[in-house]
């Protein structure tokens, strides 16, 4: 079950919302834990099993590793940190990159790792992470072991961001999962980010979707050299809108039900570096990587070809993390080459420039790599790419061109404009009753719009089903 579906929206969350706020406070852990679980069943079914496990599993760690660090016995306490990193690494191979591997060396003459033909759990990627992350920070010291299993399985399953993120830390929820609370202003203030990120889902990502397939279905020899790069501008919008629709629907769901979740996105397409651009891209993956493993790793603070080390274990591992082919690999160790020139160079060249070319560098590297992450089949890749570079005696233009820029030019003008904080800095400088009824003006007719093409739209992909 994913949000942007009727059955999600006027059914499951209406049903969910209306018992959790009838039952007494004591019990709304339990209602969030059933739906929760229900939630993940529904798309799922015997790999909710996966749930239980990785929630028993990190549940009895933690305590193991409190009691430990009370005893004074911290030999113990980091074995059961490294057993809990274990089983969630173990699980996550599994799962994730068993069939990879097995099918990388078969193709190589290996066949001692059968392919098992393995379905990918949804959400994998970022559970794991989660509950990895609590016997850590119950280890550092940073947080509190959960002593309430209902409590601790409702921070693993809790549904608005169980498949799609943002990645949540238990320190930063725990006080929450154990007493939350919502007012009226709050659940509407959740309802209203809820829209927004349905509104970048459904009206925005789905539509410049459809551009990206049709370029993404051409023939290498049907392609010009700005055909391509507007295939990939509609990926570059496509991906953005969707993830972080689906990341603004998390931080609205989670309004509505008491909690706060920390924002994932920041507008990256305004970014003047490839530096600046993560630190407002997919926050919660950066912070956790930095966070769980560069700064073990020594992160700064060690000579530079140890650091240089340190960035590029956390670079692969962050392509890899996105999926299990080739190409994310090589995405990630595109933005480790690209970082280091600038943290060695290109960042003081930059800070000198006027701030449009900083924008221009990054986006043009942005695009680039929005091409390497999109394509897995590397024949197909290596031919886009010299497309778009105009390799190989490719057209600039053809018909077809004009055809899909001019059908799709109000989507990538209305994305491009999204794509800032323009609006946002509008709606803000507006008296404060002028604001309330444009809000309540644009969620009611978002709301409409949104469940027309709920009802009437075919094309409604969800691109995180490999995470």
């Amino acid at each position: 079950m994913v949000f942007s579906t009727p059955i999600f929206m006027f059914y499951f969350l209406v049903i969910t919302l209306f018992v959790y706020y009838l039952v007494p406070r004591k019990l709304r852990n339990l209602v969030l834990l059933c739906a929760s679980l229900w939630f993940y069943y529904w798309g799922e079914q015997e790999y909710v099993a996966i749930m239980f496990l990785s929630t028993f599993i990190d549940f009895t760690h933690g305590w193991l590793v409190e009691r430990c660090k009370k005893n004074g016995n911290d030999k113990g306490a980091r074995m059961a940190v490294a057993s809990s990193i274990f089983f969630n690494l173990a699980l996550l191979f599994f799962f994730k990159y068993w069939d990879f591997i097995a099918a990388s060396l078969q193709s190589v003459g290996l066949t001692f790792m059968p392919v098992l033909g393995i379905h990918l759990p949804i959400g994998i990627s970022f559970y794991t992470f989660q509950t990895m992350s609590y016997t850590i920070d119950v280890y550092r010291g940073d947080t509190r072991a959960q002593r309430n299993i209902i409590n601790f399985g409702t921070f693993v399953t809790l549904f608005p961001q169980l498949i799609a993120g943002p990645i949540i830390k238990y320190k930063d929820l725990g006080d929450q999962i154990d007493e939350h609370t919502c007012n009226a202003d709050k659940f509407a203030s959740g309802v209203q980010i809820f829209m927004v990120g349905l509104g970048k889902k459904l009206l925005i990502a789905n539509n410049v979707g459809m551009l990206w397939d049709s370029y993404k279905a051409m023939a290498l020899s049907d392609l010009t050299v700005a055909g391509s790069w507007l295939g990939v501008l509609a990926f570059t919008f496509q991906i953005y809108f969707d993830f972080s629709g689906y990341s603004d629907m998390a931080v609205g769901l989670g309004r509505m039900l008491g909690f706060e979740f920390l924002p994932n996105f920041n507008y990256p397409y305004i970014s003047k570096s490839i530096t600046e651009f993560w630190r407002r891209w997919h926050i919660s993956l950066s912070t956790w990587f930095r966070e769980y493993l560069y700064i073990p790793l020594g992160g700064n603070r060690c000579s530079k070809p140890r650091w240089m080390f340190n960035l590029l274990v956390v670079w692969a591992a962050t392509g890899i993390w996105h999926g299990a082919s080739w190409n994310y690999l090589l995405w990630g160790l595109y933005f480790f080459v690209l970082l280091m020139l600038e943290k060695f160079f290109l960042l003081k060249v930059l800070d000198k420039a006027p701030a449009l070319v900083g924008h221009i560098y990054t986006m043009f590297f942005v695009l680039v790599s929005w091409a390497i992450f999109a394509l897995e089949d590397f024949s197909h890749l290596t031919g886009y790419l010299k497309v778009m570079f105009g390799l190989g005696g490719v057209p600039l233009v053809n018909d077809n061109l004009g055809y899909y820029f001019t059908s799709y030019l109000p989507i990538l003008a209305m994305a491009a404009l999204a794509s800032t904080p323009l609006g946002v800095t509008v709606y803000r400088k507006l008296p404060q009753w002028a604001a309330r009824c444009l809000c309540t003006v644009l969620v009611v007719a978002g709301l409409v719009i949104c469940t027309a093409y709920l009802v009437d739209g075919t094309y409604n992909p969800f691109l995180y089903f490999r995470f």
